[in-house]
């Protein structure tokens, strides 16, 4: 395989071609995958990008990995929100700009949470996270990760993992000083519970991230 690809194709193609081997090699449910040093080997790709699509496989609950003994496949067709999600995101049958509408969607819904629980609000974490934007460099993702962990949406989460995966984001990059400065307003109004007010500073990150002027 061409290793010049860029992440999101690679992660699609390396995706596509282990749903591929499992079904040429009629892997049944509870059946063993091969290791992950193996894979690399038969796909001939780094085992890091191996790993990260295991990884993903395994947040959609298509395969599952036993310590000590190895990856297997999972019964999800039991789940169907899990059978539509998976068509959703390893098919690419869906446009760029629907994935960036539902993860957009997962990002605003987890402010909206927070701002509307008393308890997440009055959390001590804020003042860590903006104390981090002001010292440190803050991967992009990280921050947005941590929210959504924060607003309690544990499917949420994956599927928004899965979707930044898709969409190829630059959300793997430091955030520039114009970025952070938005996000300490941002985190002042999860602070006080201003849902109004923290959704606007969000889109305007959006509008300024989509610019590329950072």
């Amino acid at each position: 395989m061409d290793q010049t690809n860029n992440p999101k194709k690679m992660f699609l193609e390396i995706v596509k071609q282990l749903r591929q081997l499992i079904a040429d090699e009629n892997v049944s449910v509870g059946g063993k995958l091969p290791s992950e040093r193996e894979l690399a080997e038969r796909l001939q790709v780094g085992r890091s990008t191996v790993r990260e699509a295991l990884r993903s496989l395994e947040l959609l609950g298509l395969i599952e990995t036993r310590r000590g003994e190895g990856t297997f496949l999972s019964d999800y067709r039991k789940h169907r929100l899990v059978e539509l999600l998976s068509t959703f995101i390893l098919q690419e049958s869906k446009s760029k700009e629907d994935v960036h509408t539902t993860r957009e969607a997962l990002e605003k819904d987890a402010i909206h949470t927070i701002c509307m629980s008393k308890r997440l609000y009055a959390l001590h974490i804020w003042d860590a996270f903006k104390e981090k934007l002001i010292e440190e460099d803050v991967v992009r993702e990280d921050i947005i990760r941590e929210i959504i962990i924060i607003s309690d949406n544990r499917l949420g989460l994956k599927i928004w993992f899965l979707l930044k995966q898709f969409a190829g984001e630059p959300y793997q990059e430091n955030m520039s000083l114009e970025e952070k400065t938005i996000w300490i307003q941002l985190l002042m109004a999860l602070q006080n519970g201003e849902q109004q007010q923290a959704l606007s500073l969000y889109n305007e990150w959006l509008l300024l991230l989509n610019r590329g002027d950072v």
